[in-house]
């Protein structure tokens, strides 16, 4: 590995600080699981790594029904798993993050790293893209606010500026009648990348029987985790149907820009993005009416 300066941020202030004089050369350590197996293998460089876990709104964990949930960029996986009351608010995300790697990585791992990793593959992107969440960052020109789906801009690269990190991430409540799922295929039962994975948000109206509102989210299926918001929006106010809920899965086939690889060709993928919709979308409609 190639040696490093180690940081402790003293503040956001001073972490924004390290990170804007270093000329492009630090990272910030939230969880790690991602960062310091790339830096072992080469394949990021970095003269400083600043370590953030330390400090308070990095480490967030809150919820309040009113106000929605707000996660800390450096809170690890298994405390967000482990709240009962988020998995009843939100168990699409929920879903998510229990599928990012095993007990161990579950320990460290957190939905800071997998945001800022920019994987097109990454579990929590797409169930936080469906049920809307917002990056608070922090840099020198103070703080700024960025929709999760713009976050992502190429493979393993982000929105933020020189000198910006990701501080945290705003899940807003959850609606009345509302529910929502996250599903992905994988070779193996557990502790795999995904070949597709799948999010699907819906909010029904007072009898269940129409939809409201719908947001679609797709991973490892473009070069980011890809929002299909023409998916969702062909659902708004159409009745709950197979036939309607086919016509969004078939919109979300359509938008897959999927490649072949060793996990799986394009042809499969594009067919999995199909199946894998219609599967969460099902499940979040089963979730809005029992709620």
């Amino acid at each position: 590995m190639q040696a490093f300066d180690y940081v402790r941020a003293a503040s956001v202030e001073d972490a924004v600080a390290r990170l804007a004089a270093s000329g492009g050369q630090a990272y910030v350590l939230s969880g790690g699981t991602d960062l310091i197996v790339q830096l072992r293998e080469g394949r990021r460089s970095a003269r400083v790594v600043v370590d953030v876990k330390g400090l308070p709104e990095f480490g967030d964990l809150s919820y309040d029904p009113d106000m929605g949930l707000l996660i800390g960029a450096a809170t690890p996986c298994w405390r967000i798993a482990a709240d009962a009351a988020i998995a009843s608010a939100f168990p699409g995300l929920v879903e998510a993050i229990s599928l990012i790697g095993g007990v161990q990585i579950q320990g460290r791992a957190s939905i800071g790293g997998n945001l800022c990793n920019a994987s097109p593959a990454a579990d929590s992107i797409p169930a936080l893209i469906v049920h809307a969440a917002v990056c608070e960052i922090a840099g020198p020109s103070g703080r700024r606010s960025l929709p999760v789906e713009e976050f992502c801009i190429a493979p393993g690269r982000t929105a933020l500026q020189p000198g910006e990190l990701l501080v945290r991430v705003f899940v807003p409540p959850p609606a009345q009648h509302s529910g929502a799922a996250y599903l992905r295929f994988i070779p193996r039962n557990e502790m795999d990348i995904a070949v597709v994975g799948a999010g699907a948000a819906v909010t029904l109206d007072s009898h269940g029987e129409r939809f409201v509102a719908a947001r679609i989210a797709l991973g490892a299926v473009a070069p980011t985790p890809l929002y299909v918001a023409e998916a969702g929006a062909a659902l708004a106010g159409q009745p709950v149907s197979p036939d309607t809920i086919a016509e969004a899965a078939r919109l979300a086939r359509e938008a897959a820009r999927p490649i072949d690889d060793l996990r799986g060709t394009a042809a499969q993928r594009r067919h999995l993005s199909g199946v894998l919709v219609r599967r969460a979308l099902e499940r979040a409609v089963e979730r809005a009416r029992a709620r």
